[in-house]
């Protein structure tokens, strides 16, 4: 398979669609997920196009780690969570459902189960107010 240029994310980069972004820098752009699946569920997306990491260039996931690893401990701190899950999919038999390489950083609460990542969006106030909550804890 090949990169499609015409996916979402590739769409979002071009700003064509827009997202409740977080963070930028000129490898990377970090937004919330529209469709949730914990409070603060964030989106890590290199510029370079990749349909995922097997055909990803390894500097561009070597650039890409830290920025994870930023986004999470931000994460944790922002929404007071119990833990953090990082997870990346790959092809559709590996739950990947937009194929520009990306990682989610999704905030965890003892008890609760992740919501399904169904189709319904959340309320855009509430996905501005957490990007103000996690660029706040990001700045920290």
């Amino acid at each position: 398979m090949t990169y499609d240029p015409n996916n979402i994310f590739a769409k979002i980069l071009r700003g064509e669609i827009p997202c409740h972004k977080v963070y930028e820098d000129a490898d990377a752009i970090v937004f919330m997920d529209v469709m949730p699946q914990s409070p603060g569920h964030t989106l890590i997306l290199p510029k370079a196009a990749s349909r995922n990491l097997f055909d990803a260039d390894p500097s561009v996931l070597a650039n890409l780690a830290p920025l994870v690893q930023k986004v999470a401990v931000a994460a944790k701190a922002a929404f007071n969570a119990d833990g953090i899950s990082v997870i990346q999919y790959n092809e559709p038999a590996g739950g990947q459902s937009v194929f520009h390489l990306h990682y989610h950083v999704i905030p965890r609460f003892e008890g609760l189960a992740l919501k399904p990542h169904s189709g319904k969006m959340e309320d855009a106030a509430v996905l501005a107010a957490n990007a103000e909550k996690l660029k706040a804890a990001l700045a920290k």
